[in-house]
């Protein structure tokens, strides 16, 4: 079990203990802190407290973080799409719709399920719901990831992306039409303090930084490639809001009315990377989906 201590602060003051201590790392749930507060692994100045405490200014928390629990997480035979495999490191081209990687109460039909059946030997180093997962893509966006065999391919390829040296091109259509032909987007991301499960563009916030290029204009929407230098949670759905030009189909950051695409018009069309064991650059193209490409040509013939 590992122990944290914790300062309430000016901006926290007044706010619920639950709230405040779903604000302190972004991989804790506010569902999960409550049952923390409930098996009184959660101590306010010394004292088991309820979940709904208000904090006050310079309350002192200390917060026992139990050991995750052993979830058996069974492999699956799936017709994975690969675009690159050796010992070391797997490229896979994701379809919309799978989730990469399992959680409590969604064990099955992942990425992971997929990878654990076709290769049996995934890193170790995120445990054991996220085995060999070095980065994400959502749910609904397309696209290349790589997954690392083993620890040392693992520590390399993370190594990378904290270094800013893989390069990660994404092609995406969104609202509005952006006048300039390129920009870079720079600024900070963090959880919307109004609703946990959305990020936002924040002044304490991650540091964030997205290029984006136009490709194509057309009558109420702009075809773009973005190229990420940092890796946040929904980055460039995020980002493009940020700046007037939500992604089409997007259900959570995305205007009311938008296309009908089952999920954000967003797709990891190019992944690069050096290789953990023999150094050399390996870049893979996975090519738009139908479904994309079906509404780029219905976006022309609109134009």
């Amino acid at each position: 079990m590992e122990k944290m201590e914790h300062i309430v602060n000016e901006e926290q003051k007044g706010d619920r203990l639950d709230k405040v201590l779903s604000t302190i790392n972004d991989e804790w749930s506010r569902t999960q802190v409550q049952q923390w507060i409930k098996d009184g692994n959660v101590l306010v100045n010394g004292k088991n407290i309820k979940t709904n405490y208000k904090c006050s200014l310079n309350d002192e928390i200390e917060i026992t973080v139990p050991e995750p629990e052993e979830l058996n997480v069974v492999p699956e035979e799936m017709n994975l799409d690969i675009y690159f495999e050796d010992q070391d490191v797997v490229v896979v081209n994701k379809p919309r719709g799978m989730v990469v990687h399992p959680a409590p109460g969604h064990m099955t039909g992942t990425l992971v399920n997929g990878l654990m059946a076709h290769c049996k030997d995934l890193s170790g180093i995120n445990g054991v719901l996220r085995p060999g997962i070095v980065h994400r893509i959502d749910k609904d966006t397309t696209g290349l990831l790589m997954v690392a065999k083993n620890d040392m391919a693992h520590e390399s390829l993370v190594n990378q992306l904290v270094a800013k040296t893989v390069t990660r091109k994404y092609r995406a259509i969104v609202h509005g039409v952006i006048p300039h032909d390129h920009g870079t987007i720079d600024a900070p991301i963090a959880r919307d303090p109004r609703d946990r499960q959305s990020m936002t563009v924040v002044d304490n916030g991650k540091h964030a930084v997205t290029h984006f290029q136009v490709l194509e204009r057309f009558k109420d929407f702009t075809y773009i490639e973005c190229q990420l230098e940092t890796g946040r949670t929904h980055q460039i759905r995020v980002h493009m809001k940020y700046i007037g030009y939500p992604l089409a189909g997007d259900p959570k950051y995305g205007p009311r009315k938008t296309i009908d695409f089952n999920g954000q018009v967003l797709h990891a069309g190019i992944l690069g990377f050096d290789h953990p064991r023999t150094k050399e650059y390996i870049e893979r193209e996975a090519p738009l989906p139908e479904d994309f490409q079906a509404l780029l040509e219905e976006l022309r013939s609109n134009t």
